[in-house]
């Protein structure tokens, strides 16, 4: 079952949250047997999943559904993402998805929350961690880098969104061009095809993102001039940095992260590029797993 959760953002943004599984039940955790004296208010422990840029939180599906077998799973569409508001004049800053992320915690319940992020969730959560160590109790860091991607990062960027053949007819034709045909692709990519389906809707004159692209460059250049070490050095829970082999986090970079870390872990997924839990879902829970089995629930 999956419910959405209206919750209320940085400057009032409205944000939509969609949780997995039952809603927590009392009298006993899933997949346990009651024991005589039990707590019956016990919740299952919290997870929250943030999508990367361009993102949405039914990029999460597979991986809250397994979550929600033993935990709260809660995904989040970020502002200017998914079914979330997109106001023009609403602020797309670090700090904005931070107190997002931050609201979503505290109006939802969630906390100490387990944070797992991709990309620029990644990095929402492991600043967010730094920022309220009461709010998370651990953290997973999935292919996003520390270092500042710079001024040509951005450029390139800003030539790719133009690069889009926007309106696609049919899906297919947006699955075909993400997955192949996308100067980007290195070779076939189906999931990555699918990924960017699953971000488009359709309009009168045919198929657009749900997103809007000046926005997600405008977001995209709040974080890409700036390193990010300093927050890493501030989180104090438990963390896991996941990468993909082919993915735009490089090992010597992701290592570095985990040392920089006070309680860093490493894991990597072969097979993987940048997509990790969508290019190799079976291999990123099982990356990820151990992990989680070391919070008591």
């Amino acid at each position: 079952m999956v419910r959405r959760i209206d919750v209320t953002g940085a400057g009032g943004v409205s944000l939509a949250a969609w949780e997995f599984g039952d809603p927590p039940k009392t009298g006993e955790h899933i997949g346990d047997p009651k024991e005589d004296g039990a707590d019956d208010t016990m919740p299952r422990p919290g997870v929250l999943l943030l999508h990367g840029l361009m993102g949405r939180a039914s990029h999460w599906a597979p991986t809250a559904r397994w979550l929600s077998e033993r935990h709260r799973a809660v995904a989040l569409d970020q502002r200017g993402h998914g079914q979330s508001a997109k106001p023009e004049q609403a602020a797309y800053t670090r700090e904005a998805y931070v107190e997002d992320a931050e609201a979503a915690i505290e109006q939802l319940g969630l906390a100490p929350v387990v944070l797992i992020g991709h990309a620029m969730g990644a990095l929402t959560a492991w600043q967010l961690a730094a920022k309220r160590p009461d709010l998370v109790r651990g953290l997973i860091i999935c292919d996003m880098r520390a270092s500042a991607l710079g001024a040509a990062s951005q450029r390139e960027w800003e030539n790719w969104f133009k690069a889009w053949p926007l309106p696609f007819t049919t899906l297919a034709d947006v699955r075909k061009w993400f997955g192949e045909d996308d100067p980007w692709v290195e070779r076939p990519s189906p999931s990555r095809g699918e990924f960017y389906a699953e971000v488009m809707h359709e309009g009168p004159d045919g198929w657009r993102p749900v997103f809007d692209p000046e926005q997600m460059l405008k977001t995209r250049e709040t974080w890409v001039y700036d390193a990010h070490w300093e927050e890493l050095t501030q989180v104090r829970c438990p963390a896991l940095v996941v990468r993909g082999l082919d993915g735009e986090l490089g090992r010597a970079e992701s290592q570095e992260m985990v040392r920089v870390l006070p309680h860093g872990q490493y894991a990597e997924v072969a097979d993987a590029g940048h997509l990790v839990h969508y290019d190799q879902p079976d291999a990123w829970r099982a990356a990820i797993e151990p992990f989680l089995d070391g919070f008591p629930d």
